[in-house]
C-alpha cells in the first residue's frame, strides 16, 4: 500500500464577496482533486485545537496524527531541527523573520509599521548575507543566529530562565501586517533584550548595500529582524512505528521539514522548491517519485505558496496555486501511483484556513478528501474539495490528529 498527503497550506478560506460569496477553492477549477472527491471520502477537520494560536506548526502536526496538546513546544524547535541545528535540553530557539518595516513618519521604532512579514519574499542569497550580518553584530556569549530558508532565520540562545520558553509572549509578524509595531512586540521577563535587538537591527540593515539595491529595484527592504516563534526540543513518536509506514516530506519550508526529521521520516531538499507560487512542482513531483521508488510507503507533500498569497492579499494567485497544486501535483502523482498497480490511498488537506480578510491563520475547520483506490465509490459530483461541500459531507473530525489514524486505518 502506498500513501499520499498533499497539504496546500492556508488554501481553505471564507466566502469572499467579489467571488459572489464562494471562497477560493470554489473558484479554483480543480478537475482532478474534485474528481477524487467524488469517489471517495469528504469531510471538515479542526487541525487546530482550542486555546492553540493556529499556526503550520500545530495544524502539520495534527494532519501527521500528533496531538498538538502533547507535542508542540514551539515553532521554532522544528524549523532549527530542519537545518541541523543541536538543540540541549535546557537551549530555547526563536523564529526570527527578516521583515520590512515602515517609519511611516515616527521617529520610535515601537511606531514603525509592519509592512510585510517576508520582506516582499527576498532569496535565499540576499537573506544569507544579511543573516551573517545580523549573527556578526550581535555575537554574545549563549546566543547564535543561523540561516534559515529565505527570509526566515533561526535564534539559539541558551538560560536558566526557570520558565524556560514560556516566560516570552511574542506575535507572529503575518499577524500584524500594516499596523504598529508596538503592541506586538516581545513581552514577558527577559523580553526587553529582544526588543532592543529589534530596534537594533533596523539602524543596521536600513542601509545595508543589499537593501539599497532591493529599493533601487522597488522591491521591499529587509530593514528589521522580527523576533517569535520560542519553543524547546520537541520529542515525535516515531512515524514509522506508529503507523507502519516510512514516511519522506517533500518541502521547502523548514518548519515541516523539522517535524519530518523529528519524526524520524526522510527529508529530501528539493532543487527550486521556494515556498511560494514559483516553486518548481514538477521537481516536487519527482522527487515523490524517487521517494517511492527507492521503497517509501508515504509521501507528505506540503505546498506553501497558497498561504504565501493569503498573506500577501493576492487573491488571483491563490486561485491559481490552488490549481497548480491539482495539475501540476495532485493529476501526475495519481496517475503515477495508479500505474503502479499497487493499492494506494490519497489525502488531501489545508493545514489550516488562511483568509483573505484578515491576511493570517485562523483556527476554523478544513476540508479534506480520502481517495483509496480499493474502495472507489459511485461519483458523486456534489462531494467536492471545499469549504462548503466539506460542511454539507456531514463528516467531521474534531480533533483533527485522529484524521491520520482513519487515513492510516489504524
Amino acid at each position: 500500500m502506498k500513501y499520499l498527503i498533499v497539504v496546500p497550506d492556508g488554501s481553505a478560506d471564507d466566502p469572499i464577496e467579489s467571488l459572489g460569496g464562494r471562497t477560493p477553492l470554489e473558484a479554483a477549477e480543480l478537475p482532478c482533486i474534485d474528481w477524487l472527491a467524488a469517489r471517495g471520502e469528504t469531510g471538515s477537520c479542526r487541525t487546530v485545537p482550542e486555546g492553540i494560536s493556529p499556526g503550520s506548526d500545530c495544524a502539520n502536526l495534527a494532519v501527521m496524527g500528533y496531538d498538538p496538546r502533547r507535542y508542540l513546544t514551539g515553532r521554532s524547535p522544528l524549523e532549527a531541527g530542519s537545518i541541523g541545528i543541536d538543540m540541549g535540553d535546557d537551549d530555547i530557539s526563536f523564529r526570527v523573520n527578516l521583515i520590512t518595516i515602515d517609519p511611516a513618519g515616527a521617529s520610535e521604532y515601537e511606531d514603525y509599521i509592519v509592512r510585510d512579514h517576508s520582506a516582499g519574499d527576498i532569496t535565499q542569497e540576499e537573506a544569507v548575507e544579511l543573516a551573517k550580518c545580523m549573527a556578526e553584530h550581535f555575537n554574545e556569549e549563549g546566543l547564535t543566529m543561523y540561516p534559515g530558508t529565505g527570509y526566515r532565520l533561526c535564534m539559539l540562545i541558551k538560560t536558566s530562565h526557570p520558565n524556560g520558553h514560556t516566560a516570552y509572549k511574542c506575535v507572529p509578524p503575518h499577524d500584524i501586517l500594516d499596523r504598529p509595531a508596538k503592541e506586538y512586540l516581545p513581552a514577558g521577563d527577559g523580553s526587553a533584550k529582544f526588543v532592543e535587538m529589534m530596534r537594533k537591527s533596523y539602524d543596521i540593515l536600513k542601509d545595508h548595500p543589499v537593501n539599497k539595491a532591493r529599493i533601487e529595484k522597488g522591491l521591499n527592504p529587509a530593514n528589521s529582524l522580527w523576533i517569535w516563534g520560542q519553543g524547546t526540543r520537541p520529542q515525535l513518536p516515531d512515524f514509522r512505528e506508529k503507523y507502519g509506514a516510512a514516511g519522506t516530506v517533500i518541502s521547502a519550508v523548514d518548519l515541516i521539514k523539522g517535524i519530518g526529521k523529528f519524526a524520524g521520516m526522510e527529508v529530501p531538499s528539493v532543487k527550486g522548491a521556494t515556498g511560494n507560487i514559483h516553486t518548481d512542482f514538477e521537481a516536487k513531483v519527482q522527487t515523490a517519485i524517487d521517494a517511492y521508488e527507492k521503497g517509501q510507503d508515504l509521501v507528505y507533500m506540503h505546498i506553501e505558496g497558497t498561504d504565501e498569497c493569503s498573506h500577501l492579499g493576492e487573491l488571483a494567485n491563490k486561485i491559481r496555486c490552488a490549481e497548480y497544486v491539482d495539475s501540476r501535483v495532485v493529476k501526475p502523482l495519481y496517475e503515477y501511483l495508479k500505474g503502479t498497480g499497487e493499492d494506494f490511498k490519497i489525502l488531501i488537506i489545508p493545514d489550516h484556513r488562511t483568509p483573505l480578510r484578515i491576511r493570517t491563520h485562523s483556527s476554523d475547520p478544513v476540508p479534506f478528501v480520502i481517495y483509496d483506490s480499493r474502495r472507489e465509490t459511485e461519483p458523486d459530483d456534489s462531494k467536492q474539495f471545499n469549504e462548503r461541500a466539506a460542511l454539507a459531507a456531514n463528516n467531521h473530525y474534531e480533533d483533527g490528529f485522529t484524521l491520520a489514524d482513519h487515513f492510516f486505518e489504524k
